[in-house]
């Protein structure tokens, strides 16, 4: 029965698309932790690189957004808060930066600091050009920790403007390991974890965040599953909260050849995960959507129908307790 279930709902992605109206139904069933504990994730986008509404874009998908049917989309980002040591870190810089440092600063921790560090996944630009606005034309920052893997350690030295950030003292470089973790204080530390992507500028990582009591794994970017060493169902289940890349819901969503851009589907992440208990397919929060998923919308009826069947979907200003 399940087996039916995946096939029918993989069959109807073919027809709701960017390019076509879909029918938008009731609220979406995300289950929110509220924030209680003194250590959390909150979120802070949900978009690919680009962002929704996306640039040129006229197609359906855009344009619900300029006829008030749907909402923004900022780009994807975690924030990290430790309300005890009254610090506060991003999980990668976005073109989106802006606003949210400002939504960390007026609705979790003002703590006279504009972040207290960003960890960077790798060089593609929805996850490293919010840098920007650090540098002397804009905020004038003074060595804001930037924990980089080796490879974009180097790209951000070698290569303008980011090059003048680092001469100025904008941002500090603090190099990363890979499977070695970083201990921000007792309560708090962070993983990276190398995955397999389009690493024409730098590595590519995804990072395990843990507190006192639950963790994430935050997956924004990967090519696909069964290229990765490790095995993504054996990772989530290690973890309680795992935000994990879903750019796209279906092959066929883009006009283009979209084996040159490879990330997992939606509906390939289901089909992997089909046989797995109710607890493992809940701690899945898909994220990082592309313009054209009919995930990205704030209400869908094929959200609905993948949350039926346990798995959930990313939504800014949901908060996750460590």
């Amino acid at each position: 029965m399940k087996g039916i279930q995946y096939s029918c709902l993989i069959f109807l992605l073919l027809f709701f698309n960017c390019q076509k109206q879909s029918k938008v139904v009731g609220d979406t069933k995300t289950i929110v932790t509220k924030k209680q504990s003194k250590q959390y994730i909150t979120v802070l986008g949900i978009a690919q690189d680009a962002g929704f509404p996306q640039i040129n874009c006229e197609r359906t998908c855009c344009a619900a957004f300029y006829e008030g049917n749907e909402t923004k989309k900022l780009v994807s980002c975690l924030g990290l808060i430790d309300l005890e040591s009254k610090k506060k870190w991003l999980f990668d810089a976005t073109p989106d930066i802006n606003q949210q440092t400002r939504i960390l600063s007026k609705e979790h921790l003002d703590n006279g600091k504009v972040v207290d560090g960003i960890f960077l996944t790798h060089a593609h630009i929805g996850h490293y050009t919010g840098l920007m606005n650090l540098g002397r034309e804009a905020l004038g920052a003074n060595k804001v920790p930037v924990y980089t893997m080796p490879g974009m350690k180097s790209y951000l030295e070698e290569n303008g403007p980011w090059s003048q950030l680092v001469s100025l003292k904008n941002i500090e470089l603090n190099t990363l390991k890979k499977d070695s973790t970083v201990r921000l204080n007792e309560q708090l530390k962070v993983t990276p974890i190398l995955v397999p992507h389009r690493d024409e500028y730098s590595e590519t990582v995804g990072f395990k965040i843990e507190g006192s009591a639950k963790s994430v794994l935050f997956i924004p970017d990967i090519d696909k599953w069964h290229k990765w060493e490790r095995t993504i169902i054996e990772e989530v289940k290690k973890v309680d909260y795992a935000f994990l890349d879903a750019s796209f819901f279906n092959n066929g969503e883009l006009e283009r050849d979209m084996s040159e851009i490879p990330h997992p589907f939606i509906s390939e992440t289901m089909t992997l995960f089909e046989n797995e208990s109710i607890e493992t397919k809940g701690k899945i929060y898909f994220i990082h959507f592309n313009h054209t998923n009919p995930a990205l919308k704030d209400n869908h009826h094929l959200k609905d129908s993948v949350q039926d069947l346990g798995f959930k979907f990313a939504k800014q200003g949901d908060n996750f307790e460590l």
